[in-house]
């Protein structure tokens, strides 16, 4: 996987120390079908997902995102889901703390295929064989099935 300039940059001052960024997952439909690909570094089946840039909007990444690895046009139809995700830590002690925003998405145009080169397979597939996808991106699918339910979030009530 690539990593951004900014990131890079960013690293040159922090070190392997936590940096906080905001990654957009696009969940695509296309008729009874979704969106998924094979990461190419480690070999799971998710929906196509990155990090949003700096001054991007969200919604634009997660489009970007679908055209840059996927090579399909999509519409962003809302968003699904805001979490966030447990710590990463890379092999090369860098960690990240990510704010996923999932967003529900329409595929427009394009015939999808590993655009560029970090998924090995990219494809629609039904919902119902979905085997290999694992449970929390079962749950962004299902959260982004709906067309207009609010979106899904954790946090932010009153603790008593």
């Amino acid at each position: 996987m690539a990593t951004p300039e900014f990131v890079l940059a960013l690293r040159e001052h922090i070190g392997t120390a936590p940096l906080s960024l905001v990654g957009a997952t696009a969940v695509v439909f296309r008729d009874e079908k979704v969106l998924l690909g094979k990461r190419a570094d480690n070999g799971s089946w998710q929906a196509i997902s990155g990090i949003v840039e700096p001054g991007e909007e969200p919604a634009d990444a997660a489009a970007r995102e679908c055209m840059e690895e996927a090579g399909v046009v999509v519409s962003v139809d809302r968003l699904a889901l805001v979490q966030q995700m447990p710590r990463v830590t890379y092999d090369n002690g860098d960690q990240v703390d990510y704010l996923d925003l999932v967003f529900r998405c329409t595929w427009v145009s394009g015939d999808p295929h590993p655009a560029d080169g970090e998924l090995t397979e990219v494809g629609f597939y039904d919902l119902a064989a979905m085997g290999d996808v694992d449970d929390a991106h079962v749950r962004r699918i299902a959260l982004a099935m709906a067309e207009d339910d609010p979106a899904t979030f954790r946090g932010g009530r009153v603790r008593r």
